[in-house]
């Protein structure tokens, strides 16, 4: 079957690695995650992946304790740089060639982001990390998945969550709340639904980007979605 997209950026979370600890590294929920990576690799498309750092230090938390906003920022920076490296190692222990790169500099562990060398190394076959959001505090890792995504000239970026979905309210709170299967980006903005910030949006809508929200913990979504397969919520440039 032929895949419904050639090159994706896949946005994950780092709650999604924490599994049911909520904090760390789980080694069996990130082996998991890149066994799903690699799935996806075999049906031939390319991907990229924006990774967060919440399941080690979140910034803007910091910063609300009294921490300076932009070391708190630079901090959460890192810890998406740890995560990376736990996924490069992962991805390569199952034969999928892979390379972190990274908005700051640490060329110890990780290249430079260069737009140009992240697109040949898709071209080429490996999987891509990219660490250290934007390199800039003040920015969200959902920001930095938005504009990778296009500059990369990702097809749709792929937002791993832990619910199903987008819904009309917060399921947990609210038992009436609906899933959508699909949304517009100016009515995720106008609605105040929390999809992604509300910059990463607007960067995904005047790009006319789609952003496919799924659940990470089904074993082969990602793969079914791709596909063809309706999973998740679907928001793009109208709400069909």
């Amino acid at each position: 079957m032929t895949p419904r997209y050639e090159r994706i950026l896949l946005k994950l979370s780092g709650e999604v690695l924490a599994g049911d600890e909520g904090f760390g590294i789980d080694p069996p929920v990130i082996g998991r995650v890149a066994g799903q990576i690699r799935d996806l690799t075999e049906l031939g498309v390319q991907v990229a992946i924006v990774i967060g750092g919440g399941n080690i230090f979140r910034g803007l938390a910091a910063s609300h304790l009294g921490m300076d906003r932009v070391n708190a920022d630079y901090m959460g920076m890192l810890a998406t740089l740890i995560n990376a490296m736990a996924l490069q190692d992962c991805l390569e222990k199952i034969d999928v060639p892979t390379r972190v790169m990274t908005a700051i500099n640490v060329q110890e562990v990780a290249e430079p982001y260069i737009r140009r060398r992240a697109i040949r190394h898709l071209e080429k076959g490996r999987v891509v990390v990219l660490a250290a959001g934007t390199g800039n505090p003040f920015f969200t890792t959902d920001t930095a998945a938005s504009l990778r995504a296009v500059e990369i000239g990702a097809q749709i970026i792929m937002k791993a969550t832990k619910v199903d979905g987008v819904y009309t309210a917060d399921p947990e709170k609210d038992s009436s709340a609906e899933l959508l299967k699909k949304i517009s980006h100016r009515d995720v903005l106008t609605r105040n639904l929390r999809v992604m910030d509300a910059t990463a949006i607007s960067l995904c809508m005047e790009n006319d980007l789609p952003i496919l929200v799924f659940k990470m913990g089904e074993a082969d979504n990602m793969r079914r979605a791709l596909l063809g397969e309706e999973i998740g919520t679907l928001v793009g440039s109208e709400a069909g």
